[in-house]
């Protein structure tokens, strides 16, 4: 019932814009579009930004933040499970940024794990807040277990952050080993080589410039919303004829 009230949908729509190449191929098996492309989402790159180096934080363990709800599709669980590997060969503290019902549970997995006093939990953070928490940490993770494009993951790329990532959804599409690394989802082990092997690259700024230039010439407002008139200045003219 749905795939054919989907494909009236797109069937009856002027252009098509979706916010990966996985959901637009989606779109397509349901109805061949002749219009279409990707169109992820945007980020403010003026208000995510890098801090200048020396107002980072500097000194004591290395900071991985997981700017994610509590939601099982989030996959924090895994991250929470991978603690006490990356704690093994780095001395590392995982700052989790956001709430939901799984917050209990990962608490005590976190206590149940000997990891507790490596994991915080922040809890529900405004957008205003999250450069401030994004630019004191050294690598974001998002190791969601299903995913469009990931919004948090472009803002820490804007932030000069490198992101490890799963590989699901539209994520392999904004990131790849320039900007950050990829592991396999629910898959605690190789989330910690991931994240391992980030921190043991030692050219984190370098891959962070490098995030943070896609988002600006890729990702950016100002790209999507002339894109997004550039698209109805089209359409509109097509009217015209």
């Amino acid at each position: 019932m749905w795939r054919n009230i989907f494909r009236r949908i797109i069937e009856s729509c002027d252009y098509l814009l979706a916010t990966s190449e996985e959901i637009r191929e989606v779109a397509l098996e349901l109805y061949a579009h002749p219009r279409s492309e990707v169109m992820t989402n945007a980020v403010d790159t003026e208000r995510f930004a890098p801090l200048d180096a020396t107002e980072r934080a500097s000194g004591g363990r290395r900071r991985l933040v997981v700017p994610r709800r509590l939601f099982p599709k989030n996959g924090v669980e895994y991250l929470v499970r991978a603690m006490p590997l990356i704690c093994e060969v780095a001395d590392v503290e995982a700052c989790i940024v956001g709430d939901g019902p799984e917050r209990e549970r990962l608490e005590a997995l976190a206590v149940e794990l000997g990891v507790a006093e490596r994991v915080e939990f922040l809890g529900a953070r405004s957008n205003r807040d999250m450069p401030a928490i994004l630019n004191h940490a050294e690598v974001a993770v998002v190791p969601s277990l299903m995913e469009a494009t990931s919004i948090a993951a472009l803002e820490a790329m804007a932030c000069g952050v490198p992101v490890a990532a799963s590989a699901v959804g539209g994520l392999p599409e904004i990131i790849d080993q320039d900007v950050g690394a990829l592991f396999e989802p629910a898959d605690p082990g190789a989330l910690a080589t991931a994240v391992v092997d980030l921190l043991e690259r030692g050219s984190l700024r370098e891959l962070g410039r490098e995030g943070r230039r896609r988002v600006v010439a890729n990702w950016s407002l100002e790209r999507m919303v002339n894109r997004h008139i550039e698209i109805y200045n089209e359409l509109l003219d097509e009217t015209k004829t």
